[in-house]
């Protein structure tokens, strides 16, 4: 019995794409996945080869083999191309699609092993991971910017005032300032864009820290600030954090 439309929807949870961006990329209507995914019909054979090419699979795969099983051969050749550039320092990106996945699966090293990955040349020696930011509470740092971050295991080993992604339960995953207080277990959260008010969130909330090391973004997105406003926007900061410090101490 074929198992193609469950298959199809196996591959298109692990590259976290929606059933419409899935559909776009198959050239067919959102409905068409639906029913595949829920075997009310089955794929067309010039679906099914387009989703060999762009998986790096075989019909006969696509169309008889489980690969959500770990022991199927797409997960295997997955993880021994893995294995086989685990020396390059490979860094995970978790694009803004993933995010939602990532909170339930950022321990789960089968879901981290399906993440995209890439190396950058300057960065070595350290457990790095990047992510898709989205909005302007970070600006001058423009939405759709790419944070690299190399994971710190523990929040009192941050400096504060230094830019981090901050993985919490209740917040999701955010890029933001640190500012610790010395008397209280809660962290200040605290934006570049004096637009966006400071607010905190507790210490055992916090999943993960990754501090910033590089920022990486398209040319047509880079913003231009003349000397006033960035000046405006040291003082703002400025203010703020004294304001934060006084209300912690």
């Amino acid at each position: 019995m074929s198992v193609a439309g469950l298959n199809l929807k196996y591959l298109r949870k692990l590259r976290g794409w929606t059933q419409e961006e899935f559909a776009n990329k198959l050239h067919i209507k959102r409905s068409l996945i639906g029913a595949y995914e829920e075997e009310r019909a089955d794929p067309r054979l010039d679906v099914l080869e387009i989703v060999a090419d762009m998986f790096k699979l075989s019909l006969d795969e696509l169309l008889l083999k489980d690969l959500s099983n770990n022991s199927g051969s797409y997960l295997q050749k997955r993880r021994q191309q893995k294995m086989m550039s685990a020396d390059r320092n490979l860094i995970h990106f978790v694009p803004v699609k993933a995010a939602a996945g990532y909170l339930a699966g950022y321990a789960d090293s089968e879901f981290i092993d399906e993440l995209n990955t890439f190396t950058l040349p300057m960065l070595s020696g350290g457990n790095y991971r990047a992510f898709e930011i989205i909005g302007d509470s970070m600006m001058p740092t423009p939405s759709g910017s790419i944070i690299v971050g190399e994971k710190i295991n523990n929040v009192d080993d941050v400096k504060n005032n230094t830019a981090c992604i901050v993985v919490s339960r209740h917040e999701g995953i955010v890029y933001k300032r640190i500012i610790k207080s010395n008397r209280s277990k809660k962290v200040s959260l605290v934006s570049d864009n004096p637009a966006y008010q400071p607010y905190q969130v507790n210490g055992e909330d916090i999943l993960e820290l990754w501090q910033a090391q590089v920022v990486i973004g398209k040319v047509s997105q880079q913003q231009r600030w003349d000397v006033d406003a960035l000046a405006n926007l040291v003082n703002n900061l400025q203010s703020q954090v004294s304001t934060l410090k006084k209300k912690m101490n």
